[in-house]
């Protein structure tokens, strides 16, 4: 998968302001009991800039150019496998792979580290609130065997905060001391307020997150599972709208994908499925009408070729409402108006206007990708992370999200992550890629 990008701090000033350091909660001492690994040197780096330049900027500086801890086994490890209980659980809206994570993270454990209890924790964070009553699953090889046929999250899910005190105090209680927390950028802020609580008691608990969300739009991690599922997915559903848009006179299929902040999907969407003519999302403002409008053009389009496919990230054109909900989910999202349903009235009503006839079709397939089964590579992807998580919980680091970049696996620090929304650059390869192939 292609990662091109904004990078918010890329420029010509360094980057001393951010903190690419990985906490750790004490010495490994105890030798890992990891067979057939190749252990990674202890700070071996991945570079964060790959434009030669940007690097001589430090070297020139006298400066270390940034760099990300490399992911994987270590030698020597911090928590002592024999004495450890992990818990896992997934939080945020479903994303294809959160069963391929658990079922990772449970073998690995199970398997290679020979943990003797991994518990599920149900409904993400409410799970670890006893008010609640949602009593933990133990999870072992048997169990997970076949969790990566299915789509969904075997553990439930849920929005929201929970009081990271209680939640801490249950940690505490059921003994455990190694927590995966598998989520989006709202689950990555409360693991770090989780972390917050756990260092003010001086408690040797490992806090580590996998980075899942559907939309691709997490900072300084270049790809996240479920994302390239989504984009094989709206194949079919272009596919569709083409057709449909094809078999009637002035045909228009109209397909709305999720995306709040960040067009991605539907970038890379029109990139794999080039029936697209028009492709919208968050990054970059478009006018309805008038001179070089979306439906001024979409008139001659039409007149020219009779039909027509547009695709719309949930997020894009924000701007035509008159009134935003101003209101925000549990996790703390802004809520967002239907953009879908705002593109396919305006269309009716502009070409009933210009008494130019249109078929149009509407699609919103966005619950039906997100709950799908993980495709092969994106499962191949998910199983790396978990390992990778794994690695890096044993060996005592907390307080971070495993990442990738420059094709390796990373340790990034959640603040780091959490900074900013990864969004597409306007002058990037990828947007000039779509522009190339659209109409618009």
């Amino acid at each position: 998968m292609i990662a091109c990008y904004s990078n918010n701090y890329a420029g010509s000033q360094l980057m001393d302001h951010l903190e690419f350091n990985i906490e750790r909660l004490g010495e490994c001492q105890i030798p890992s009991p990891v067979k057939r690994a190749n252990f990674i040197p202890e700070y071996s780096g991945v570079a964060f800039n790959s434009d030669i330049s940007r690097v001589m900027e430090y070297v020139d500086a006298g400066k270390t150019p940034p760099a990300f801890e490399q992911a994987g086994p270590r030698e020597t490890i911090f928590h002592d496998p024999a004495w450890s209980k992990a818990a896992i659980l997934t939080a945020g809206g479903l994303c294809p792979g959160l069963n391929d994570v658990i079922k990772g993270l449970t073998r690995t454990l199970k398997l290679h580290y020979k943990v003797p209890v991994v518990y599920g924790i149900r409904y993400g964070y409410r799970g670890l609130i006893p008010d609640f009553n949602l009593k933990p699953m133990l999870l072992d090889e048997e169990n997970v065997d076949d969790l990566h046929e299915h789509g969904g999250t075997k553990l439930g899910s849920s929005r929201g905060r929970q009081d990271e005190e209680r939640m801490v105090d249950t940690l505490v209680r059921m003994n455990i001391n190694i927590l995966f927390c598998i989520g989006g950028d709202g689950t990555l802020r409360c693991a770090h307020d989780i972390v917050k609580v756990i260092k003010k008691r001086k408690l040797s608990i490992s806090v580590v997150c996998i980075p899942k969300t559907i939309d691709n739009d997490i900072g300084f991690i270049d790809k996240s599972f479920g994302f390239e599922t989504a984009v094989y997915a709206t194949n079919s559903v272009i596919t569709a709208a083409h057709n449909e848009a094809k078999g009637a006179f002035n045909g228009i299929g109209l397909i709305k994908v999720m995306g709040r902040d960040s067009g991605f999907i539907a970038a890379f969407a029109t990139l794999a499925n080039t029936h697209v003519n028009y492709c919208l999302i968050p990054e970059e403002e478009f006018a309805l009408e008038g001179s070089g409008s979306l439906l001024d053009g979409l008139k001659a389009r039409l007149k020219e070729k009779d039909h027509a496919v547009i695709i719309v990230a949930e997020g894009a054109g924000q701007e035509f409402f008159e009134e935003s909900l101003h209101k925000t989910d549990a996790s703390g999202n802004k809520l967002h108006e239907d953009i879908g349903l705002l593109l396919r009235d305006n269309i009716h009503d502009y070409f009933k206007r210009e008494n130019v006839e249109i078929n149009l079709k509407y699609f919103d397939p966005s619950y039906m990708i997100r709950s799908l089964q993980a495709n092969g590579t994106d499962a191949v992807f998910c199983l790396m992370l978990a390992q990778n998580a794994v690695h890096a919980a044993m060996s005592g680091c907390s307080d971070i999200v495993v990442g990738h970049w420059h094709d390796h696996f990373t340790l990034v620090p959640i603040p780091l992550a959490t900074k900013k929304r990864k969004k597409i650059a306007p002058n990037s390869p990828l947007w000039n890629s779509v522009k190339a192939v659209t109409s618009f």
